[in-house]
């Protein structure tokens, strides 16, 4: 899993073009985003509301992967990722919009994005959270094995009909 010289930065409205080219790229291969082409803008698939602070990975001024941390609603989703969390919704932030360009792959850039966008959300004081529809696929496999733990499960409008609910997770202290 080496990474070389790929870092991670503050995202940059010159990142979006190279970004949706990236989401692009990688929905065959991920799933993800569910729909595709999006019914919108994939800029603002991006660029969600509720953000809060957004990186990208960064390979030799190249943008291959992008992840955001956005405020966690007080609904029924943030109230079972603060019961998961032992914490109240507004020391919640999730871990959103991460994805990696197929060319990125495999050399743990993810796992440098997840650990960028936690590791900013700690400095706030906060928990992160995150929801995976990837039941049994790479991502939640690597949310596992980097000590994130399912708290509960829900379904969401942005999922397929007939799909599964999707796991809510969490990153404990």
């Amino acid at each position: 899993m080496l990474r070389h010289d790929v870092t991670t930065r503050d995202r940059t409205a010159a990142d979006l073009p190279r970004l949706v080219d990236a989401l692009g790229a990688q929905q065959p291969l991920s799933g993800y985003p569910h729909r595709w082409p999006l019914p919108f803008p994939a800029e603002e698939f991006i660029v969600r509301p509720g953000e809060e602070r957004a990186w990208v990975a960064d390979d030799g001024g190249r943008a291959v992967g992008h992840v955001s941390a956005t405020t966690v609603g007080d609904d029924e989703h943030g109230a079972l990722w603060s019961a998961g969390a032992g914490r109240p919704v507004a020391e919640l932030s999730c871990v959103s919009v991460l994805f990696v360009h197929p060319h990125a792959q495999g050399r743990g850039v993810g796992g440098l994005l997840l650990d960028t966008a936690a590791a900013w959300i700690r400095d706030t004081g906060r928990t992160p959270v995150l929801d995976v529809d990837d039941r049994d696929g790479v991502a939640h496999a690597v949310y596992l094995r980097k000590g994130w733990r399912i708290v509960g499960e829900a379904r969401f409008d942005w999922q397929r009909e007939g799909s599964p609910p999707a796991r809510l997770m969490v990153l404990p202290s």
